[in-house]
């Protein structure tokens, strides 16, 4: 049998059971904290010499020279070749996918000409250097690449640099064959904590970069938070997340499923059911013990379920709406007969996935959206990883002479007020007599 709870919103202790439900720590453990500082203080002192003995220490395998940690291109587009064909098609199919979806978020360059000459408006621009931190320890994930990548080079990222771990050196073709596709520019073989420092400050073989994206353990993640502010980073990600909303007239199997689809990520994924049909719920609770016996992470899901998961029954549907904006999931099924309708009353969620057949892994791999999504409720603040992430905008301001004296005057009266009189005199002096 396989504990979940059950939580009823009626209940008088409703509110902290769904409290502690979602209180997800995200403090450093210190012990981590205090081995990513030793790395990436000896990767900043000593380079690539500290390069190679992590990697010999962590993945197991010692390059000749630095420069035995990159993979050539040519070894990607081998990959790629060699892979089976299905897998090939596949990624290919789901790269295409991207691709299409990023170039609509393309941002544009735009201004406007008020009526005495001053010019206002933005130019867009590129990130010259961007590093992608690919996982490759308990597993490879190519899909990885693809939603990573490929924004950035729709962005028009001048080169992108990929770095993952590989242990005992043995090097995930999936991965190679899908940095080809997405057209990474130069692939290094290292990863933890070292790779991230070395794409925050650089080394004589890896050069620095504008910010580092992609996801990674404890120590990766910590790294990213330690080097933030040198670089850029796209988020610090927390344990994968699913919130489903059904009606109850989905099969309960495949509800069971696709809550096991997040909790087979890992102990800490959590995966919530929320419905107002109650039988419903215990249909989905006999399904998930039907089910889990035949999952190859049966043990994986029954830990997550165990401790992160809850099937919770609400009076109607508007309370199921009202509790998946307060949790803010990272991924939201609403597996429900007018899926648009609730979706227009969705403020906070990193992906919505309308209708019945709509499962949530077809957002992982190959819909288009990219997967890269804010978790443990940041969904209030924050968005889905885009091309927007690669660039930067400029603000444009050009000033006619009468616009340099009418907004002279302002800015003058402004900048008397605070005190600041070269401020001031700055506007003043471009003033008409």
């Amino acid at each position: 049998m396989t504990d979940i709870a059950r939580l009823n919103s009626q209940d008088p202790d409703f509110e902290p059971a769904l409290e502690r439900l979602l209180d997800w720590d995200q403090t450093t453990d210190p012990a981590v904290e205090a081995v990513v500082r030793d790395i990436i203080a000896d990767v900043r002192r000593r380079g690539d010499a500290a390069l190679l003995e992590y990697t010999t220490r962590f993945d197991r395998w010692t390059a000749a020279v630095p420069a035995g940690l990159e993979c050539s291109l040519y070894d990607c587009q081998q990959a790629l070749d060699t892979i089976d064909e299905r897998q090939r098609d596949a990624l290919q199919l789901a790269a295409a996918r991207v691709r299409a979806y990023a170039e609509h978020q393309k941002l544009g360059s735009w201004s406007y000409t008020e009526a005495d000459g001053t010019l206002l408006g933005q130019q867009v621009m590129p990130m010259d250097r961007v590093g992608l931190y690919v996982p490759g320890g308990k597993a490879a994930y190519p899909s990885s690449v693809l939603m990573n990548a490929i924004p950035a080079k729709v962005a028009g990222v001048g080169e992108l640099i990929m770095v993952v771990p590989t242990p005992d050196g043995e090097v995930n073709h999936m991965v190679l064959a899908a940095a080809a596709i997405a057209g990474v520019d130069r692939v290094f073989a290292i990863g933890g904590a070292q790779a991230v420092a070395a794409l925050a400050y650089g080394t004589a073989t890896i050069p620095p970069v504008d910010k580092i994206v992609g996801p990674g353990n404890a120590y990766v993640a910590t790294a990213k938070r330690m080097v933030f502010g040198k670089v850029g980073i796209d988020m610090i990600a927390g344990p994968s997340e699913i919130l489903v909303i059904c009606d109850g007239q989905t099969d309960p199997d495949w509800i069971a499923m696709d809550l096991f689809s997040q909790a087979e990520h890992d102990e800490d994924a959590q995966s919530i059911l929320v419905s107002p049909d109650a039988g419903f719920l215990d249909q989905v609770m006999q399904s998930i013990h039907h089910l889990l016996p035949d999952m190859p992470r049966a043990d994986i899901i029954r830990t997550s379920l165990r401790g992160q998961g809850a099937l919770i029954q609400v009076r109607d549907m508007e309370e199921a709406i009202a509790i998946a904006n307060r949790v803010a999931p990272e991924h939201l099924e609403l597996s429900v007969a007018d899926p648009e309708v609730v979706a227009g009353s969705i403020r906070h969620a990193g992906a919505i996935f309308m209708g019945r057949y709509t499962a949530e892994v077809l957002g992982d791999y190959c819909a288009g959206p990219n997967h890269v999504l804010p978790t443990s409720r940041t969904a209030r603040f924050s968005s889905p990883l885009g091309v927007y992430d690669f660039q930067k905008r400029s603000s444009l301001i050009y000033c006619s002479v009468d616009g340099a004296h009418t907004l002279g005057k302002t800015a003058a009266i402004l900048a008397h007020g605070e005190g600041l009189t070269a401020h001031a005199r700055s506007a003043e002096v471009r003033i008409k007599e």
